[in-house]
């Protein structure tokens, strides 16, 4: 059956806050460098109010992959919940113009749509404080079937595997898919996602997931080894694992073959919001057009490098013209 989306994103729909720190506002509130947390709204509210200027754009870890596999040029659907308010409509208007499907019914319990201050630090490291809002609410009633049997992979990020009804949303996409004869993909998101989750990512490794994402730390945290016997441990459980290493580039575990993947070169690092997001968006896309797995793997090279290039985690230059400049 021909699909009619080549990647359906499922993920926290949120509007992202960015603004340049220095060190010592992160020490000053006690905040981990590099690190994501989960902030109730008081704390949402004060944090933006000491925080400098900064700059909104739509985000959400797989709302960012799903405008990078648009920017390349594949069919994208999109599940996450917002709020009926400014930043709902601004989260929407942002998915629909940049053409990805994006149907899923807003909330109407007075819950705010979600936002995440990312503080960025002059080594371009990003810290995260993330209020979910309206996220919390998205449940299984928010799977349109059709749009995931439609879909050539259904790809979730790990940064939404806390509220029960988000649980239950991705298992009944993941059933969907397989009944369909389709693949189903994971982002281990975080660090601060797999020890809260290590027993279930497990699980869901070897049982749901046919395309892990995950960086060095990520993996490691998840099998408590190293990075080489974390490689051979995930090696089998799912078809694809495509593990990033930053500067070095990735290893791709693909059908008992490993492949290393250099990165792409970048004249400056300014923000490294988005990478393993965009990463995961030209792995994808290279994956539903029947592409290599190395062949993949420097496709997800080639977004990562023109994310962190930047301010901002989503693509500012067409990323199927920058695939033709230096891919062919």
């Amino acid at each position: 059956m021909t699909a009619q989306f080549d990647v359906t994103g499922i993920g926290n729909a949120i509007v992202d806050v960015l603004t340049h720190v220095e060190d010592a506002f992160l020490a000053e509130h006690g905040l981990v460098k590099g690190a994501m947390r989960l902030i109730d709204g008081e704390q949402a509210e004060s944090l933006y109010k000491q925080m400098p200027p900064g700059v909104e754009c739509s985000g959400g870890s797989a709302g960012n992959t799903m405008a990078g596999v648009a920017s390349l040029g594949a069919r994208g659907a999109y599940v996450g919940k917002v709020a009926q308010d400014q930043l709902g409509d601004v989260f929407a208007h942002d998915m629909r113009s940049g053409g990805i499907h994006f149907e899923t019914a807003p909330s109407k319990s007075g819950t705010p749509t979600a936002r995440c201050l990312v503080l960025v630090t002059g080594d371009a490291q990003r810290t995260m404080n993330t209020y979910l809002g309206a996220c919390v609410e998205l449940g299984p009633e928010d799977i349109d079937e059709d749009v995931i049997r439609q879909s050539k992979v259904t790809y979730m990020e790990g940064y939404l595997w806390d509220p029960p009804g988000a649980k239950e949303a991705f298992l009944k996409a993941a059933r969907i898919a397989h009944e369909a004869g389709r693949k189903v993909s994971l982002s281990l998101s975080d660090g601060f996602c797999v020890d809260r989750h290590r027993a279930e990512f497990l699980d869901l490794v070897e049982h749901h997931v046919d395309i892990l994402f995950a960086n060095e730390a990520e993996i490691t945290s998840l099998y408590q080894v190293g990075f080489e016997e974390a490689a051979a441990l995930v090696r089998g459980k799912c078809e694809y694992a495509a593990l990033t290493r930053s500067e070095k580039g990735a290893v791709i575990l693909a059908n008992g073959d490993s492949y290393n993947v250099p990165a792409e070169k970048v004249a400056q690092v300014v923000d490294t919001t988005g990478a393993g997001d965009l990463y995961a968006s030209g792995f994808l896309a290279g994956y539903t057009q029947g592409r290599s797995p190395a062949e993949c793997g420097r496709l997800g090279a080639i977004c990562a490098a023109e994310v962190i290039s930047h301010y901002g985690a989503r693509p500012e230059t067409s990323l199927s013209a920058l695939v033709q400049e230096l891919m062919g």
